[in-house]
C-alpha cells in the first residue's frame, strides 16, 4: 500500500517542482521586464527636453544666419545630433508606449488574441533580429570612426563617432526593450498580467472606427 502511494507522492511533488520552477522563471522574467521599461522609460522622458532645445538652437542659427549673415558648422551640426539623440535613444520609450507606428485600422479589425499573437511573431521574427543585425553592423562602423578620431568634412565642424554610437546604443536599448514587450505580451496572453495597452488599445479602436466612418460617408 505504502508502495503504490509513494510513486503518486513522488508525481505530485515533481509536478509542483516544475510548476514552482515555472512560476520562479516568469516573475523572474517579469521583474526583468520592468527594470527594462523603468530604465527606458525614465531615459525617454529626461531626453525628451532635448526637442525644446533643439528648437531653441534652430531657430537661434537661423537668426544668427539671417541677422547677421554668418552661421556655425559646429551648431549646426549639434542640432541634427540632438535629433538623431531624440529620435534613437527615445524609440525604446515610443515602443513601450505603445505609439509606435503600426497600420490600427487593420489591426483593430482582429480579436485581441490574434493582435497578441501578431505582436509575439512581429517581435520575435522582424524587430529582435533588426535590432541584432544593426548592433553587429554599426559597432565596427563607430569603432573605425572613433579609432581614428573622425571629424567632421565641414570646417569647424564637431567629431563623428559620437554621432556614430547613437546607433549602438539606440538600437542596443530598442533590443532589450523588445525582449521587455515579448516577455509581457507572453504574459498577457498566459493570463499572467493585464494588458498593459489595453486602454492604448480602446483609444486606438475607437480612432480606427471614426476613420472608418468618416470614409464610408466621403464614399456616400
Amino acid at each position: 500500500m505504502g508502495d503504490e502511494r509513494r510513486p503518486a507522492n513522488e508525481a505530485h511533488a515533481s509536478a509542483r517542482g516544475t510548476w514552482e520552477g515555472d512560476a520562479f522563471t516568469v516573475q523572474t522574467l517579469l521583474a526583468l521586464s520592468r527594470v527594462i521599461d523603468a530604465v527606458n522609460s525614465r531615459l525617454g522622458r529626461w531626453l525628451s527636453w532635448l526637442v525644446l532645445i533643439v528648437v531653441i538652437i534652430s531657430a537661434t542659427n537661423a537668426v544668427v544666419r539671417k541677422v547677421f549673415d554668418t552661421s556655425s558648422n559646429a551648431w549646426l551640426e549639434l542640432q541634427w545630433i540632438i535629433f538623431s539623440v531624440i529620435f534613437l535613444l527615445c524609440s525604446p520609450w515610443t515602443l513601450l508606449s505603445n505609439e509606435h507606428i503600426r497600420i490600427d485600422i487593420v489591426n483593430s479589425m482582429f480579436p485581441r488574441t490574434v493582435r497578441n499573437v501578431i505582436d509575439v511573431v512581429g517581435h520575435s521574427l522582424f524587430l529582435l533580429p533588426l535590432t541584432i543585425v544593426m548592433i553587429i553592423t554599426s559597432w565596427p562602423f563607430f569603432l573605425r570612426s572613433f579609432e581614428i578620431n573622425e571629424q567632421s568634412l565641414n570646417a569647424g565642424g564637431l567629431p563623428q563617432w559620437p554621432a556614430k554610437s547613437l546607433v549602438v546604443i539606440g538600437f542596443t536599448l530598442l533590443f532589450f526593450q523588445g525582449i521587455s514587450e515579448l516577455i509581457k505580451r507572453i504574459a498577457v496572453m498566459r493570463g499572467l498580467i493585464p494588458d498593459p495597452y489595453i486602454h492604448t488599445q480602446h483609444a486606438v479602436e475607437a480612432e480606427a472606427e471614426r476613420l472608418a466612418a468618416e470614409l464610408k460617408t466621403i464614399r456616400e
